[in-house]
């Protein structure tokens, strides 16, 4: 294991030394590792659910069991979400809820008895499936909840999404159940909730972009391309191309990605390093046929004509005309790595090959007590990463990671919990960042200094 002392030492935190002269005087590992704190170091929650740095704090606008303004319960297993302006006071957070079938059995009275016509699928007795997504209408300048309701429900396993620039939230089924396991539906869809949706929303799955372990998704504004990861050892990475902008229900072109040159190409680096850090790969990308994949065998048919591997693709996020994205075990430690997908000027067009879009090796952990199996991530106003770790061990030590943009860690909050957080993303006056306890379900409103850090 590499110690922390030798990890900030390495090429890449040698950035960082001129920060320390001018803030610190004479250079000392000491000051080193402080500088990289960023914000400082965290301060124990006296409520042991969050530590933060100083001036920073939290308010719990949300939690399992609260009854919203529908007479239902909040549901459990809060996972990915995104956050929507709907006008300059108000946000909607549109929340994830990762509920299989068998989770109804422990689920409030409510989801254990809720039945509408709304359901995109149901069980045997009419009750529909746990899994879909609840609003929080939240105001960001009274800091307070002022709605929250179901806004979709039958689904399964609603791991994470993507906001979209029309003002939507892209949430993902991370499952390939169907009627062959018991369900009346196929499942492994994306389906659409609309930020001003006042309740639950008619569910329809975009099937022309691919059933398969969706995790998470992020769209090119000014291209309307949407970029999808999936969560499995063998993944593969996404996109699709839209037939009209801002209609995915329009159907499109569900591709790909190929490294240039390198068909078949390994990002993992399990058993070699076969992707350097900080070192741009062109790309190009294959249509994929029968994206509907009974089979489950989307990602090793994309593999066969020559798609590159990922590691369990996990959260994605815009940032500055470039996208970020989690591979939750990759690197030859196997402790994750954080990718970095620049597209071409003309992404998806005929002339694309003229100048393809190029993707690297932004982060890849040496040491799990630095980046341990990243998972959602969000882009900062201050174009910093904000990562949620969601560690596999039987005690879990899960943090809020910051990344900055020249690729270095640090550490910016702790969940004194056993479970994870995930589903962070800020309101769009960059004040608040809100994040999800996944479970016993909890979503918090975090607020601080968040300028005092800009490196």
């Amino acid at each position: 294991m590499v110690s922390r002392r030798q990890f900030l030492l390495s090429a890449g935190t040698l950035a960082f030394i001129g920060l320390s002269k001018s803030a610190f005087g004479k250079v000392t590992l000491a000051n080193l590792v402080d500088s990289v704190y960023a914000y400082g170091g965290l301060i124990p929650d006296t409520k042991k659910l969050l530590d933060l740095p100083a001036g920073f704090s939290y308010k719990v606008i949300s939690q399992l069991g609260d009854t919203m303004d529908d007479g239902l319960n909040v549901p459990d297993k809060a996972d990915g979400m995104g956050c929507i302006a709907l006008d300059d006071d108000t946000v909607a957070l549109v929340r994830n809820h990762e509920l299989s079938p068998k989770n109804i059995k422990h689920a409030a009275t409510s989801i254990q008895s809720h039945k509408t016509p709304l359901a995109y699928d149901e069980f045997e007795d009419g009750v529909a499936l746990p899994g879909g997504t609840s609003h929080i209408i939240y105001n960001i300048k009274e800091h307070k909840k002022e709605q929250e309701y179901l806004s979709l429900c039958g689904t399964i396993r609603n791991c994470s999404g993507g906001i979209t620039p029309w003002g939507s939230w892209l949430t993902c089924e991370e499952t390939v159940a169907s009627q062959a396991d018991g369900l009346g539906k196929s499942h492994g869809y994306i389906f659409e909730v609309p930020a001003t949706a006042k309740g639950l929303v008619k569910p329809e799955p975009l099937v022309a972009m691919g059933r398969f372990n969706h995790e998470a998704a992020a769209i090119e504004p000014r291209t309307g391309i949407v970029y999808l990861t999936e969560d499995r050892g063998d993944s593969l990475f996404y996109r699709f191309i839209p037939n009209e902008y801002g209609k995915l229900n329009k159907g499109g072109q569900l591709q790909a990605m190929v490294i240039k040159k390198h068909a078949q190409f390994d990002t993992r680096n399990w058993s070699e390093t076969a992707m350097l850090k900080h070192t741009q790969m062109e790309v190009e990308w294959i249509d994929l046929d029968d994206p509907q994949s009974p089979k489950d065998d989307l990602r090793i048919r994309g593999h066969k004509q020559g798609a590159a591997l990922f590691a369990r693709g996990e959260g994605i996020h815009w940032g500055n005309n470039e996208l970020y994205f989690c591979c939750t075990n990759g690197g030859k430690k196997q402790l994750g790595q954080v990718m970095k997908y620049q597209p071409s000027e003309f992404e998806g067009a005929n002339n694309e090959s003229s100048s393809p879009g190029k993707i690297e090796l932004f982060v890849e952990s040496e040491d799990e007590s630095l980046f341990n199996f990243g998972d959602n991530l969000t882009v900062a106003p201050n174009g910093h990463l904000i990562v949620c770790e969601d560690q596999y061990t039987d005690i879990v030590d899960n943090h809020l990671r910051g990344v900055t943009p020249t690729g270095e860690v640090y550490t910016f909050a702790r969940l004194a919990e056993q479970t994870e957080l995930a589903g962070a993303c800020f309101s769009p006056d960059g004040t608040t960042l809100f994040v999800n306890v996944y479970s016993p379900t909890k979503t918090l409103a975090i607020t601080g200094p968040w300028a005092s850090f800009k490196a």
